[in-house]
C-alpha cells in the first residue's frame, strides 16, 4: 500500500488534480488522503471543498488559514499563517504518507510545503519548471520543486529548467498535462443543460473571461483594469460576458469591485460566476467564441476545445503557448484590434502543445515503479 497525500488549496489546482485523484482512488495500491485548505474554506471564494464531496472524493483533513484582505502584508501573512498551521500538521500527521502531492504555485501552497521540509515530507511536485513573469507566483514555483523530491512537468523545456534548479536530473518525469485527461473522463453539459444549471445562454455569441491581478507591479492593476473595462465593454457590443472571478491574489480585489461595478453597466449582457467548478467551466469553454484573460487555462486547455485566446498582460509570460494564443498588453486599443480579428478568425484547428495523453497513469504507473525500488 502507497500511503498518498495530496494538498489542494484552490479550485484551480483541484481541477487539475481529479482525474490524477480519480485514478488513484481507483487503485487498491493506494490509500489517499485529501488534505484541503486556503480557498477551499472560504465562503467569500464559493467554499469550493463542497466541489471536491461533490466530486465523491473523501477530504480527511481540512486546514484553515485563510485571510479575506488582499494587500500585500494579508498575502505574506496568510502564507506565514499557512506554515504555521502546517507545522502542527506535519507534527502530528508526517508519518501517515509515503508521498505527498502538491501543484503548482500558489503561496499558500508554498507554505504548506516548507513547513513540511524539517520534517523530510516526500514531496511530488507536479507543474514545475514553467515560468510566469507577471507574477510573484513564479518565485513561489521554484521554491517548492527544490523541496520536492518527484517532479511531474508537462514538457521537456519544464524538465530541463527544474534539472537546472535541483541540480541533476533525478527523477523528473515528462507526463503531459494532467488538466488535460479531464477531456477523456468528463462529461460536458450541452448548451441546455448549462442553461438550466447557471441561466446563462450559451446559444448566445459569448467571451469567457478570466482576469487575475498581476503581481508583479501589482500597483498597476488600477490601470491595467480601466484598459481591461474599455476591451470588454467593445466585447460586449456583439457578445454576452461570462467572467470567473479573481482567485486570491495580491490586488485581486481590484478586478473583483471593477467588474461588479461594470455589472449595473452592462446588465443582463454581463454574468458573474465565483466558481463554476470543472465540468461547468469547461463546458463554458468548449461552448463560447473565444477566451480573454490571463488565465493557465487559455494557455493549457483552450487549444483543445479549439479556442483562440487573447492572453492580457504578462502573467503568463514565459509559459509555453500555442498557435492559438494572441498575446497583447493591458492596453484597450490593442485589446480591441485582437477581439476584432478573433472574431473573424472561427474555430482554431491546430494541436495543443501541452496534450500527450494519459498523464494521470503516467503518474500512477511511476509512482508504482517508485515504490518497487523501495525509493518512496
Amino acid at each position: 500500500m502507497i500511503r498518498v497525500g495530496v494538498l489542494t488549496s484552490s479550485r484551480a489546482d483541484y481541477g487539475i488534480y481529479k482525474p490524477l485523484l480519480q485514478a488513484l482512488v481507483n487503485d487498491s495500491t493506494f490509500e489517499v488522503s485529501i488534505i484541503a485548505f486556503g480557498t477551499h474554506l472560504s465562503q467569500f471564494h464559493g467554499y469550493t471543498l463542497q466541489c471536491i464531496v461533490d466530486d465523491g472524493f473523501d477530504v480527511r483533513y481540512k486546514v484553515n488559514s485563510m485571510l479575506l484582505h488582499d494587500d500585500a502584508n494579508s498575502i505574506s501573512t496568510a502564507s506565514a499563517l499557512t506554515s504555521l498551521k502546517f507545522a502542527d500538521f506535519w507534527n502530528e500527521h508526517h508519518t501517515e504518507f509515503d508521498v505527498v502531492f502538491c501543484l503548482g504555485d500558489r503561496y499558500e501552497m508554498f507554505g504548506a510545503v516548507a513547513a513540511g521540509i524539517p520534517f523530510q515530507i516526500n514531496f511530488a511536485h507536479l507543474h514545475g519548471g514553467e515560468t510566469t513573469l507577471g507574477a510573484i507566483d513564479n518565485i513561489y514555483r521554484h521554491a517548492i520543486t527544490l523541496a520536492s523530491t518527484l517532479h511531474f512537468v508537462s514538457q521537456d523545456a519544464f524538465a530541463n529548467r527544474v534539472a537546472d534548479i535541483v541540480g541533476n536530473s533525478d527523477n523528473i518525469f515528462v507526463t503531459g498535462a494532467l488538466s488535460l485527461d479531464n477531456l477523456n473522463s468528463l462529461q460536458l453539459l450541452t448548451k441546455e443543460e448549462f442553461k438550466a444549471k447557471w441561466s446563462i445562454d450559451l446559444n448566445i455569441p459569448t467571451a469567457l473571461v478570466t482576469i487575475h491581478p498581476e503581481t508583479v507591479d501589482s500597483e498597476k492593476n488600477i490601470n491595467y483594469l480601466r484598459e481591461v473595462i474599455e476591451a470588454i465593454n467593445f466585447m460586449a457590443l456583439d457578445h454576452q460576458i461570462v467572467i470567473t472571478l479573481p482567485n486570491a491574489d495580491t490586488n485581486g480585489s481590484v478586478f473583483r469591485q471593477g467588474f461588479n461595478a461594470l455589472k449595473y453597466t452592462l446588465g443582463n449582457k454581463l454574468m458573474l460566476v465565483e466558481n463554476f467548478g470543472t465540468q461547468s467551466y469547461f463546458s463554458c469553454m468548449k461552448h463560447c467564441k473565444f477566451l480573454f484573460g490571463n488565465t493557465s487555462s487559455g494557455i493549457i486547455e483552450a487549444a483543445s476545445f479549439n479556442k483562440y485566446v487573447i492572453n492580457v498582460g504578462n502573467r503568463q509570460k514565459g509559459r509555453l503557448a500555442g498557435e492559438n494564443v494572441i498575446h497583447v498588453p493591458f492596453e484597450a486599443n490593442s485589446l480591441k484590434t485582437a477581439i476584432s480579428r478573433l472574431i473573424e478568425a472561427g474555430d482554431f484547428s491546430g494541436e495543443n502543445p501541452y496534450y500527450k495523453g494519459g498523464a494521470a497513469m503516467n503518474i500512477v504507473n511511476i509512482l508504482k515503479t517508485h515504490n518497487r525500488s523501495d525509493k518512496l
